[in-house]
């Protein structure tokens, strides 16, 4: 399929250009509200995964959230108007294959190593453990 900016059309790239900047911010917006909805659903939706806790397993509430969160991503398609863009522009990752998981997962890793070490870490989880165990009681 054709882009608009493949048809050297000086008028038909203008005007391309024109509504997607238009649909990018109607896109941004509508991102912005569901990050808005999504910043306390996401915080309840967790506190009750937590209390509504079985045979130890949390509830699956904070899981469903995301998974809705997921979809809404892709339904957003936020920078989906690249598509548009002239062939000059590269498309490249540039930062390749990563992304802010990956960051976390190295931070994780290291306090888990720290956990296993038994350091300052291990102490904070055990307390922390112990909270969420007495909280889970106290809920029966």
């Amino acid at each position: 399929m054709e882009t608009p900016f493949q048809s050297k059309d000086p008028k038909t790239e203008r005007w391309t250009l024109i509504r997607d900047i238009g649909v990018l911010q109607v896109k941004l917006l509508v991102d912005s509200v569901r990050d808005i909805i999504l910043l306390p659903a996401s915080l309840i939706a967790g506190i009750v995964s937590i209390a509504s806790s079985q045979n130890g397993r949390p509830g699956a509430q904070f899981y469903r959230l995301l998974a809705w969160g997921r979809q809404s991503e892709v339904w957003i398609n936020l920078f989906g108007a690249v598509e548009n863009s002239p062939e000059e522009i590269e498309q490249s990752q540039a930062f390749g294959d990563r992304d802010i998981d990956d960051i976390v997962g190295r931070l994780e890793f290291f306090v888990l190593e720290e956990v296993k070490r038994g350091g300052v870490t291990a102490q904070a989880k055990d307390r922390l453990d112990k909270i969420l165990d007495a909280l889970q009681r106290k809920k029966r």
